[in-house]
């Protein structure tokens, strides 16, 4: 019989977890119980009460014994008709992040290249699949430069470029002639992540090509708690990546969520725009504040520059209100805090805070 301490002895020596994944540091969400949360970019509206109890009903139809529809065609047939696409060109996922995880499996070898400040999923799991990651500032008024980036690209030799159009943290669009000119120079996968299509004023769904694709989501639209992202493409880049989708990867209860909501989004829309409404009457309050630098946002969240940032930050939370310290990540984004735009009551609340706080 073997001996137990030399088996634990001998499994001591087995190294489990590679060594550039303890470098990492996991992605943290902080505990936001009872406080005004302003950080993750959330739709702050609750579902109407009538909209509430038809959905309702209908999950009580989903047969939870049985395996999700793995093929989706319906929904994905609902999803492309709002763009005028076929259902052969969307691919769905477990919110966006599963797909850009599909993208960076399926991708040939080469760099993942981005801008910086960017999303960080981009970053992070090109680094699980040990994928070089190439970056280059943006400008210091944010905008990127197409011609240095498309360079980064050629040097680094990158097969696959994330551009989140607008960009997450800083919550501008960069030009349609940037986007363009990368589009049409750069020859590998080109994912142009539209996360925050619902409060911006351009798509680029004309862009789509064999190796250029739209990533979505519809979190920000207020289905957070779904996780639901697609990508739109061409069909045949599509059936190809489809080859990396787990099977049954979307599960029951958010099928039938999805085709529900999708009847009825007319709904979303209209609170989209009234959070686009918040964002300007914010703004406007926010850029007279002296000693803040605030940023355009085609987003449902606003960037700003202020001195002492980390001491507003933790005061702010002392008074039960949630944003996100961006200053950790230095470079542009030092004494930067980014705030979600919230519901009316949420937005006077943060601004009745800070102006105490500043004064």
């Amino acid at each position: 019989m073997d001996d137990p301490s030399q088996r634990s002895h001998a499994c001591g020596k087995i190294k489990l977890i590679r060594k550039d994944i303890k470098a990492l540091a996991a992605y943290h969400v902080p505990d936001s119980s009872g406080m005004i949360k302003l950080d993750a970019m959330e739709n702050p509206f609750p579902l109407p009460d009538k909209l509430k109890a038809s959905w309702l009903k209908r999950l009580g139809e989903v047969e939870l014994n049985r395996y999700p529809d793995a093929d989706m065609h319906t929904l994905r047939e609902k999803i492309a008709a709002k763009d005028g696409l076929n259902a052969d060109q969307v691919l769905l996922g477990n919110g966006s992040d599963e797909i850009i995880q599909m993208l960076l499996v399926a991708a040939d070898t080469g760099a993942c290249a981005s801008p910086s400040p960017t999303f960080v999923m981009y970053d992070l799991i090109s680094r699980w699949f040990r994928r070089p990651v190439a970056t280059i500032p943006l400008e210091n008024d944010f905008s990127l430069n197409a011609d240095k980036f498309l360079q980064l690209c050629t040097r680094e030799k990158a097969s696959i470029a994330f551009l989140a159009c607008p960009n997450n943290p800083t919550g501008n669009m960069w030009s349609e002639s940037t986007i363009r000119k990368i589009a049409a120079g750069f020859r590998g996968l080109l994912i142009i992540d539209e996360a925050y299509l619902p409060f911006a004023d351009r798509t680029h769904t004309d862009l789509i090509a064999p190796n250029v694709l739209i990533l979505r989501t519809y979190s920000k639209l207020g289905w957070a708690g779904l996780r639901l992202g697609y990508l739109l493409g061409d069909a045949k880049t599509i059936s190809e990546l489809n080859k990396v989708r787990l099977p049954y990867n979307i599960n029951s209860l958010t099928q039938a969520s999805a085709d529900f909501f999708l009847d009825h989004f007319s709904v979303f829309e209209k609170q989209a725009e009234e959070i686009c409404s918040e964002r300007e009457k914010v703004s406007k309050v926010l850029a007279a504040v002296d000693g803040i630098e605030l940023f355009p946002s085609q987003t449902n969240f606003l960037l700003l520059r202020i001195k002492n940032s980390d001491e507003i930050f933790e005061q702010l939370k002392q008074g039960n209100i949630l944003i996100k310290n961006m200053g950790s990540h230095g470079g542009l984004l030092k004494n930067c805090l980014r705030i979600t735009i919230g519901s009316r009551e949420e937005n006077r609340a943060l601004i009745a805070a800070l102006k105490e706080i500043l004064a």
